[in-house]
Formats: C-alpha cells, sequence, structure tokens
C-alpha cells in the first residue's frame, strides 16, 4: 500500500471528533474529490466515528470507498518495538 503525502489526508488524534469532522467537511468544500483518515490504538473507533458523522450528517452523498487495516511497528522511548494498529478510511465525493 503506497503512502499519500498531501493536504487530502487527516490523522486522527486525541481532540475531539468534531474538530477531525470539521476537517473532513472543509477538505471536501476546498475541492477535494477523496479525504483519507487515518488512526492507530485506541483512536481506531473515532476515526470511524469520523466517518460516518460525516457520511450521516453532513455530506449524504459522500461514500466509504476503501478500508485499509495494518499492523504498524513503532519504537518506544527505551528502544523497544511495539506492535499497533492502524486504519485507513478513504471517503470520496
Amino acid at each position: 500500500m503506497e503512502e499519500k503525502k498531501d493536504d487530502s489526508t487527516v490523522f486522527i488524534g486525541k481532540k475531539g471528533v468534531m474538530g477531525y469532522v470539521l476537517a473532513v467537511v472543509t477538505q471536501f468544500n476546498n475541492g477535494s474529490k477523496e479525504v483519507t483518515l487515518k488512526a492507530r490504538g485506541k483512536l481506531i473507533s473515532r476515526a470511524v466515528d469520523v466517518a460516518e458523522i460525516v457520511k450521516n450528517r453532513f455530506i449524504p452523498d459522500v461514500k466509504i470507498q476503501n478500508i485499509n487495516i495494518k499492523t504498524e511497528e513503532l519504537m518506544s522511548e527505551d528502544g523497544s518495538k511495539n506492535k499497533v494498529s492502524a486504519i485507513e478510511i478513504a471517503l470520496q465525493k
């Protein structure tokens, strides 16, 4: 799977869900045809929430194009490797 490095990717973090919903809606309003949500670990459920809120409440013609799941290895501060689940949700207008 190739990594996309452009403005149409929203990385889900610890902010509130509606902040990410606003970011996705803004991307679509600025002309993007596709926006990708990326999240890891416990934040995967927040990414799913964002996708569903955008689709059901704000932009009804958005479709979920693709969902990729994977495991990423992260280096912790003490030098050990941790495996963490990750998800990418591609939304298309």
